[in-house]
């Protein structure tokens, strides 16, 4: 598992709202979260509510979808948003999508070849 922090760019699915962010890489999360302020200044609708595992517990939780660029990829991903968190936490399923991987010895991101199977 590792950690990286990295600039991004999310936007809602439309593209008509987006934001450059600092977000935590987080390989041992699964599930990419973004705050509830974040999610209402670009608009992201909320396509239903969820009930997730967290460190304290099960909690029910907000998803919507929305445009997720890291480095010169972008893809329409699943999001949780949390009133809880207050930064982008992206998951191991946008970083494995992108092709990335957190190194934990630079605390940086580094590209790897898409696992297929």
């Amino acid at each position: 598992m590792g950690h990286a922090w990295v600039e991004i760019k999310v936007s809602n699915a439309e593209k008509e709202k987006s934001a450059s962010v600092k977000a935590i890489a987080d390989t041992g999360a699964l599930l990419t979260v973004t705050p509830k302020n974040l999610a209402n200044q670009l608009r992201i609708k909320t396509i239903e509510e969820e009930l997730v595992a967290t460190g304290t517990g099960p909690i029910k939780v907000k998803k919507g979808r929305a445009r997720i660029k890291v480095s010169d990829r972008e893809e329409l991903f699943r999001v949780w948003i949390s009133d809880i968190v207050d930064k982008v936490l992206l998951g191991a399923i946008v970083l494995e999508e992108h092709g990335f991987q957190a190194d934990p010895a630079t605390r940086e991101l580094k590209k790897e070849p898409l696992l297929m199977y």
